[in-house]
């Protein structure tokens, strides 16, 4: 999940009776195409490169790295340097693009927290592999390390593996095998019956066979680290009795420890009230309601509430947040932080959703390795 949950306009227009099921069935919606919203406004030269000239907007303004996805395909990564183009506009200097590719003025654009396309991007090498799983065959990149201890990077609701690469390079500095997952109905995953997503739920099942996979080939310790959704699956998977002794650590960014508060909060950036939000819950969580919406049943909601469960949290678990994070409210992980002080650290940024690295790679990267440095043998 990058960016926020997008709940969409057209549900503040809806029946009172119906928004309950219109924001369930627009938070579970099948995968859809990237919106290419930024048109490019020039491309200016100088003697260190070049830069793009983008509108002026809260996005095209943060501080930190990111990447421009481009509608024809390509795309350009972006320094920390922004510079004036009078009242509206800003220009961001380019750092690499997809090989051959040349951005031009008026091309369309999508602003995004996904750095790396590929492994090899990042200047990690990866092997090519798919794992079984229960909904069918999900690719996955592998990158080989210590053969004992294993990274497992899940990612989050509307993104793809390549959002976990930023992880992967904490990974790959301490030396673990690392394998990026995907899940059903995702972008790269098997579609399963309507292609919706539910939240984490089945999901886990997926991920669970990546875990399989890892101990079958001689994984003793593993690290799960998940990025928003990614999360709840990761925390499901720790507490579950059958890995006892074998998750070693959890790395979770932007974690979603409460569906029913990131609802309400995205349902207050969507401009509704957030106790609208407890409209949808009854369209997830019962049956016949939920098979309505398109589901293939109940989503058990209360169990990914991990503010609830806090006495429950067996596994080292590191926090990283962003204080301007409106999507999933940093309110969240502050409470599991000062309820498990004992098993639960907190990295804030100065950031908003999954867009902690981008703001500050090194420093995230130090916090992780650090952390696991600390817990994880060698």
């Amino acid at each position: 999940m990058i960016g926020r949950i997008a709940l969409g306009g057209g549900i503040a227009t809806a029946a009172t009776a119906g928004v309950g099921y219109a924001i369930a069935r627009r938070l579970t919606a099948p995968v859809g195409p990237r919106t290419f919203d930024l048109t490019v406004r020039g491309v200016e030269h100088d003697d260190r490169g070049e830069l793009i000239v983008l509108d002026r907007t809260e996005q095209t303004t943060a501080p930190g790295i990111y990447n421009l996805w481009f509608e024809n395909g390509g795309w350009a990564q972006l320094s920390t340097e922004i510079l004036d183009r009078g009242p509206s506009r800003v220009a961001r200097r380019v750092t690499g693009t997809t090989s051959g590719f040349t951005p031009r003025a008026s091309d369309c654009a999508s602003w995004s927290g996904i750095y790396y396309a590929t492994p090899a991007d990042a200047g990690i090498h990866a092997r090519y592999i798919t794992i079984m799983t229960p909904a069918g065959r999900c690719p996955a990149w592998r990158i080989d390390g210590d053969p004992a201890t294993w990274a497992i990077h899940i990612h989050g609701l509307g993104s793809t593996r390549a959002g976990a690469l930023r992880g992967v390079l904490a990974a790959a500095e301490l030396g673990y095998t690392s394998l990026v997952v995907s899940y059903r109905n995702t972008a790269e995953g098997p579609r399963v019956g309507t292609g919706r997503s539910t939240l984490g739920d089945t999901e886990k099942a997926d991920v669970d066979e990546a875990i399989g996979y890892a101990v079958r080939r001689g994984a003793q310790r593993i690290v799960l680290f998940g990025w928003s959704m990614g999360a709840v699956v990761a925390l499901q998977i720790a507490n579950h009795p059958r890995h006892a002794g074998l998750i070693a650590a959890l790395v979770l960014d932007s974690p979603v420890l409460n569906w029913t508060e990131v609802i309400k909060a995205n349902c207050t950036g969507s401009g509704l009230p957030a106790t609208v939000a407890h409209l949808a819950i009854p369209w997830l969580t019962v049956g016949p309601l939920a098979r309505t919406v398109g589901l293939p049943g109940r989503i058990s909601l209360h169990s990914f509430d991990w503010t609830a469960r806090t006495e429950e949290l067996t596994t080292p678990t590191l926090i990283l947040h962003g204080t301007r994070d409106d999507s999933v409210p940093i309110q969240l992980s502050q409470a599991l932080r000062d309820s498990r002080p004992d098993i639960v650290e907190l990295e804030t940024f100065d950031a908003g959703h999954t867009l902690c690295w981008n703001t500050d790679p090194d420093r995230w990267q130090e916090a992780v390795t650090a952390w696991l440095r600390a817990r994880i043998p060698h």
